[in-house]
């Protein structure tokens, strides 16, 4: 044989077999149980979608999906496990991931970098925050409670201090000159039960995990922290409309995978999320509790993620806010 045609046909095969492996890798992930690990406490924003999606996951990746929740540091613990779990990419991180992209400019010891060790797969749903108070409390407007915030104490609970409710609380009251002392939890459950239980005044946390608790009267709505009034509580104002022009703030649940993770599988994970969140079932399930359903591409987040981070870091910055 032709010394050239012998190292075209070695060529070819060579060629054939690097187009083959991506798609090995694809047909072949996974190879054992997948890990939503949920770096909060069960009964939050995050952890019901987990749950809301894992049996769909389950059967497109035709391998047990299991939920794992791992709070611990305001969701930076279970992070730094996923960002850390090596390159098989069989535990994924389903969070915050708002609150991921502030943790770099508010930890000054962080065991990882969100930006360099996890990737985004994709968005999953965006929950804005809705800002509450105990029905105890003599307002019903942000003006009237930023007036009280100046005469009287009033506590103001978060999941945790640097989480993505205590930043944008921070952020109304460099906007409104309010006045109020946050005491943080573990996650956002706990800290919804102590304002009903009226340990603490005011909240602010994803509605998602919120409204079931106002629409019982146990909680009372101030505002919603979209830049447009909810369909399903129109009539809970904006705190845009109350004297903050353009507020927006809110829960973006999403899915991180390792850095290591091939990008043909991300791709693939991805599109099968896309897919399973727009169930109808599903879809309409979480609306009806305030969650709106918004995919995006492994890239097109990786890029929303960037601009989050210096968005909030400004925040962040002009509060002073630095934990260990």
């Amino acid at each position: 044989m032709p010394l050239t045609r012998r190292y075209f046909l070695a060529a070819a095969g060579a060629a054939a077999l690097c187009g083959a492996a991506p798609l090995r890798a694809q047909q072949t992930w996974p190879t054992r149980n997948v890990r939503l690990l949920v770096p909060y406490p069960a009964g939050g924003s995050s952890d019901i979608i987990a749950r809301a999606i894992s049996q769909h996951l389950s059967e497109a990746l035709k391998q047990t999906v299991i939920v794992d929740n791992r709070p611990g540091a305001n969701g930076n613990l279970g992070a730094a496990l996923v960002a850390q779990s090596g390159e098989e990419g069989h535990t994924l991180l389903l969070c915050d991931v708002g609150a991921l992209m502030i943790s770099p400019s508010v930890y000054t010891k962080l065991t990882f970098d969100p930006n360099k060790d996890l990737r985004g797969v994709t968005m999953l749903a965006y929950s804005p925050h809705i800002l509450a108070v105990h029905p105890s409390v003599p307002v019903n407007t942000l003006p009237e409670l930023v007036a009280l915030s100046k005469r009287e104490r009033l506590n103001f609970a978060v999941t945790a201090m640097g989480s993505a409710p205590h930043v944008a609380g921070v952020a109304v009251e460099q906007a409104t000159g309010a006045k109020w002392e946050y005491v943080p939890y573990k996650g956002g459950s706990q800290a919804i039960t102590d304002t009903i239980g009226g340990q603490t005044q005011i909240i602010m946390n994803g509605m998602l995990a919120t409204l079931p608790h106002i629409q019982s009267g146990k909680l009372k709505a101030i505002a919603v922290s979209k830049r447009t009034r909810m369909p399903q509580v129109p009539n809970i104002p904006t705190i845009a409309e109350q004297g903050v022009p353009g507020f927006e703030s809110g829960t973006w649940q999403g899915l991180m995978a390792p850095a290591s993770m091939p990008p043909e599988v991300v791709a693939r994970l991805s599109q099968d999320l896309a897919r399973i969140m727009n169930i109808a079932d599903l879809k309409a399930k979480l609306g009806e509790q305030g969650a709106e359903v918004v995919t995006m591409q492994p890239a097109e987040m990786d890029t929303w993620l960037v601009a989050e981070r210096k968005r909030w870091a400004a925040v962040v910055q002009k509060a002073d806010i630095r934990l260990d």
